[in-house]
């Protein structure tokens, strides 16, 4: 026999256990598919038990449609490789059963759809390298002040943009990149949601019943940029006035919308770029609707003192000592002072 004669032998015998194989297999589906109909109908009068089994046999047992699949690539492989395809994948699912196969201990498994809240322990490390910006922007080492950098980058970011603003003169070139980075980003969001929130605004202005949704969103998420002072005076000027006017919207549909703490607010920004008459309209509005209130105090006082205005201030002073109103310390340091 020649060995031309002894290849041909080998690569027919090798199809043939190919063909055998792919028959096998899809008739144990065939078969597989019938069982797993018969399950289904018994499930119903057992399906604690059905659940129970169904999810223990998840991890072992693959869908019918995808074991299809593998024992038809299985079988172009054992065709396209003669003896040796056929030959690899029955060594590996003899040393499966044999050397790898291990029964699973399932003691301390618990099937159960509860949710179980993983409590992941600090990074110690990097909580003891945490320092202000102020502070890591006099580190001399490039490479810790990168680190310290980026650690404050990873945070709450719309609360450190004057923080990240400082460091935009460091000597560090890298340093300053990354918080013009950061900080273009987040001012460009800012002047993007503040403009989308004013045309939401004017198109709820047509409806017959306005929604005031708008503007008791808008005010506090400008306050918490623009009280960080990160923009130029004049950008600074124009976002606060348009920040008064939110809230000469909210005031004009519902005044009962207007909180103390909006009040506030609007008026500190105010008094921010010194526009002293529209904070006092401001104020006046606070003291009316919230007559026992701090804060309807302390920004007039905060007003009359900026804006030099003696007698107003004092006329204030006293009311608050008469009221009932309870003072913090600072309140009370500035008593104090001028009594």
């Amino acid at each position: 026999m020649t060995q031309m004669a002894v290849f041909l032998l080998m690569v027919i015998v090798s199809a043939i256990a190919s063909i055998v194989y792919l028959v096998l297999a899809l008739v144990f589906h065939i078969s597989f598919d019938g069982k797993k109909k018969e399950e289904n109908k018994t499930e119903e009068t057992a399906q604690e038990d059905g659940q129970r089994e169904e999810d223990e046999n998840a991890g072992e047992e693959k869908e019918p449609d995808e074991e299809r699949i593998a024992c038809i690539m299985r079988f172009v492989v054992m065709i396209l490789c003669p003896v040796i395809g056929p030959l690899f994948f029955l060594c590996g699912h003899v040393l499966q059963r044999t050397v790898f196969r291990q029964e699973v201990d399932l003691a301390d498994v618990v099937f159960s759809k509860e949710r179980v809240r993983t409590n992941v322990r600090a990074d110690e490390e990097r909580e003891r390298n945490m320092v202000p910006v102020e502070e890591a922007l006099a580190v001399s080492d490039k490479s810790s002040l990168r680190t310290l950098m980026l650690n404050v980058i990873r945070g709450d970011v719309k609360r450190s943009l004057a923080a990240i603003a400082l460091a935009l003169d460091s000597e560090d070139s890298e340093t300053a990149h990354y918080a013009a980075s950061v900080l273009q980003d987040e001012l460009n969001d800012f002047r993007y949601q503040v403009q989308k929130t004013f045309r939401d605004m004017e198109n709820e202005e047509e409806k017959e019943k306005p929604s005031t949704k708008y503007e008791e969103k808008l005010i506090p998420y400008m306050n918490n940029v623009l009280v960080q002072k990160v923009f130029t005076p004049m950008e600074q000027r124009k976002f606060v006035m348009r920040m008064s006017d939110a809230g000469e919207s909210l005031f004009r549909k519902n005044p009962q919308k207007m909180t103390s703490q909006f009040y506030e607010w609007i008026c500190l920004r105010l008094l921010d770029i010194e526009a002293f008459e529209q904070m006092e309209v401001w104020c006046d509005r606070a003291a009316a609707q919230y007559p026992d209130e701090l804060a309807s105090f302390t920004c007039r006082l905060k007003l009359y003192f900026t804006s030099q205005q003696r007698e107003k201030f004092f006329h204030v002073m006293e009311e608050l000592k008469e009221s009932e109103v309870i003072i913090d310390s600072e309140t009370l340091e500035l008593i104090r002072t001028f009594s």
